[in-house]
């Protein structure tokens, strides 16, 4: 009878199948990522100056909408709810392209109300223009 002295082997880490789960992890990584481009706006901003001077403030023309689509403009109402009638009561009311329009809407009025008051604004050649809002807490 043979007696064979038995060695214990010591224990081996195989590293092929960690290196292809590393494989497929970068690869999903590569594929996934997204990469994000940036987009700039080159500004020209205005610088201000220490003159004393104001300058010459544009004439002002205020069209008011109330909460049911009636039009006033520079306090006076019209008839009619139409963009033809608020473009002809800015032109007699003496707007030009460099007359700053400011419109003052009711909170609860229409949103067409005021897209129709832009679009006379925009018949006249009105670029100017400004929305009056209610300062303060709600």
């Amino acid at each position: 009878m043979k007696f064979s002295a038995t060695t214990e082997e010591e224990p081996k880490i195989d590293l092929v199948p960690f290196i292809d789960v590393l494989l497929v992890i970068l690869i999903f990584l590569m594929l996934t990522t997204t990469y994000s481009r940036y987009t700039e706006l080159e500004l020209t901003l205005p610088v201000a100056s220490e003159d004393a001077s104001e300058p010459d403030e544009p004439r002002q023309v205020t069209v008011t909408v109330s909460r049911d689509g009636r039009y006033a403009v520079d306090a006076h109402a019209l008839q009619s709810h139409s963009a033809e009638a608020v473009s002809d009561a800015l032109r007699s009311a003496g707007a030009t392209p460099e007359t700053r329009l400011i419109i003052s809407a009711d909170a609860a009025s229409a949103h067409q109300s005021v897209v129709t008051v832009m679009d006379a604004a925009r018949r006249v050649g009105l670029t100017q223009i400004t929305f009056l809002a209610q300062t303060g807490s709600l």
